[in-house]
Order: C-alpha cells, then sequence, then structure tokens
C-alpha cells in the first residue's frame, strides 16, 4: 500500500475519538497537540484522559456522534462499534483512524520526533510501531536545538538579501553546514 506523506492544518477543526483507554489518550494527546477541538465518547474515560482539555461524553457511540467531525478515531476493544464508527467516518467523508487495523482506515499516525519546530515524522509502510519509533529516536538526536536553527535561519535571511552570485555562494555555505551538523551523505 502506497500512503501520501502529508503535514495537514487542522487546527481548530472538530475530531472525535470514540473510546476511553490508553489507546485513546495517546491519540486525544496527539489531537490536541496539532489544535484539533476533540471531542470523547466512551462509557468508561481514564482519568488522565478526563483531565485532558477534550469535551468528553460517558457514554456509548451513537450514530451522529461524528457530525461536523473532520478527523475521527476508532479506539474501542469491540470490532462491531469500531466498524459502526468507520462506516459512519466514511459516510461524512472525514478523516479515520482505525487504532487496530490501521489497514480499515484511510489515516496513520506517524512516529514523530520534534525540536525547536523541526518536526519529522515516519511510517514504515508495514505495521511496524517499534521500528518507527526506534527511528524517531535516532532521528531526534540530529534535529538542531533552538540556537542552532535559529543561526541558520539569521543566515538564510541574510544570503536572501545579497546580490545573485554572492546569495548563491551563501546558501551553499549554509547547505554545507546544515549538513555537516546533521551528518550523513553530502
Amino acid at each position: 500500500m502506497s500512503l501520501l506523506p502529508v503535514f495537514l492544518n487542522l487546527s481548530n477543526e472538530r475530531a472525535v475519538v470514540v473510546g476511553g483507554g490508553a489507546v485513546a489518550l495517546r491519540r486525544t494527546r496527539t489531537l490536541l497537540d496539532a489544535g484539533l477541538n476533540v471531542t470523547v465518547i466512551a462509557p468508561e474515560i481514564c482519568v488522565e484522559l478526563l483531565a485532558l482539555p477534550a469535551v468528553s461524553e460517558q457514554r456509548g457511540y451513537r450514530e451522529g456522534d461524528l457530525a461536523g467531525a473532520r478527523l475521527v478515531v476508532a479506539a474501542t476493544n469491540c470490532p462491531e462499534i469500531n466498524g459502526a464508527v468507520l462506516t459512519e467516518a466514511r459516510q461524512i467523508g472525514a478523516l479515520f483512524n482505525h487504532a487496530g487495523e490501521a489497514e480499515s482506515g484511510n489515516l496513520r499516525f506517524a512516529a514523530t520526533a520534534r525540536r525547536a519546530g523541526v518536526q519529522v515524522a515516519v511510517n514504515t509502510g508495514r505495521e511496524l510501531p517499534m521500528l518507527a519509533q526506534a527511528l524517531t529516536r535516532c532521528i531526534v538526536a540530529l534535529l538542531p536545538g533552538e540556537a542552532q536553527l535559529g543561526g541558520w535561519t539569521a543566515a538564510r535571511e541574510q544570503a536572501l538579501t545579497l546580490p545573485l552570485p554572492q546569495r548563491e555562494e551563501a546558501m551553499q555555505r549554509l547547505k554545507a553546514d546544515i549538513q555537516a551538523a546533521v551528518g550523513g551523505p553530502v
């Protein structure tokens, strides 16, 4: 299966997470971090999830709960409920993730490495989240710190003010500096 690697700006959009356990907690944190307005629906919701700034509805899922949602996560232990959630998500045209069966949804959550505003997402293309997590631990060590990133940004801004031949030389020096800092092939 071929996946489209993409970063989406869904800030202030509605998301619904159906489920109230550890997986729902992880997905809800991810969605909140991305600026979505999250509603969690489950008969039982773990304490950590209740403490998050999401709307919590302690009850079972009902058809119509996904109205207006741009993104949906099915994260229950019940295949019938997850199936009903995915059916409704398809009908309304929402992006949807099945936390237990990634191939059933049209959205997968990548493992991410973040530092100083740089974000790298990793997906293995297979159901190997342990590999994706191991790779992100390696990648985060390569990411620049705030001061280094600020220096590169300032160097780029300065280079853009130069006349064309000097600009190209300055950009090539910056490119070489960045490559040397992160390592790997040139």
